[in-house]
């Protein structure tokens, strides 16, 4: 799949596939097709910017299911538009809730949507964004040493340095060297800062744990 922002088709009927190929790269987007939510599954890189215009009924796989594998084993995944001529009300709440992007039903405005296509694909742009934030956060927090991780658990409970050192039995300095360090590699500017970072640390990992 491509690195760039591309718009991967998902559907069965091939008329419709060219219709919406046709109409995508009117506008200058990349396009890729398959004709099965199997086949997009086997070929699916994480890595992928952009979104996915996908069907609600095909052969095998549903796009519902599809939406549910994905969710299921991917922290992130693209945006999903559901565009189908089989949907109702409670079809597209069900989609939606389950965390689709956008419903459309057929038939459709053309210029409607390529817009929600283009805002499918700016949120995209701006959750990989955090995604990567996080991905360092994660990655500056592991580099912490386990007393480090200890002096950092009891001073965002707001010990004062004294009281960490009569917890962990050190030395009021040694525990200033510590929290220093902490600074230094989670890159704090503040205690506040420090307090935030770990809040939110604290909180990926409860995610990541979650959905194991």
């Amino acid at each position: 799949m491509s690195d760039r922002a591309t718009v991967f088709i998902v559907d069965d009927d091939q008329a419709v596939v060219r219709s919406l190929r046709w109409l995508i790269e009117s506008v200058r987007l990349p396009v890729q097709t398959f004709a099965s939510a199997q086949e997009f599954l086997d070929g699916y890189d994480p890595a992928c910017a952009g979104c996915v215009l996908l069907d609600v009924r095909m052969p095998g796989l549903s796009g519902l299911e599809l939406q549910q594998r994905l969710a299921a084993h991917h922290r992130y995944h693209l945006p999903l538009i559901f565009v189908t001529g089989h949907g109702d009300v409670q079809m597209a709440v069900r989609t939606v809730q389950a965390g689709a992007f956008d419903f459309i039903e057929k038939p459709f405005n053309d210029q409607d949507l390529i817009e929600r296509v283009q805002r499918a694909i700016a949120h995209d742009a701006v959750q990989r964004e955090r995604e990567d934030q996080r991905r360092q956060l994660r990655e500056r927090f592991d580099a912490l040493t386990a007393r480090e991780r200890g002096v950092l658990e009891l001073v965002v409970r707001g010990q004062s340095n004294k009281a960490v050192a009569n917890a962990l039995g050190l030395s009021a300095k040694t525990v200033e060297f510590h929290r220093a360090r902490v600074m230094d590699k989670l890159q704090a500017r503040s205690l506040a800062d420090l307090v935030k970072l770990a809040m939110t640390v604290d909180g990926e990992l409860q995610g990541d744990g979650a959905r194991r």
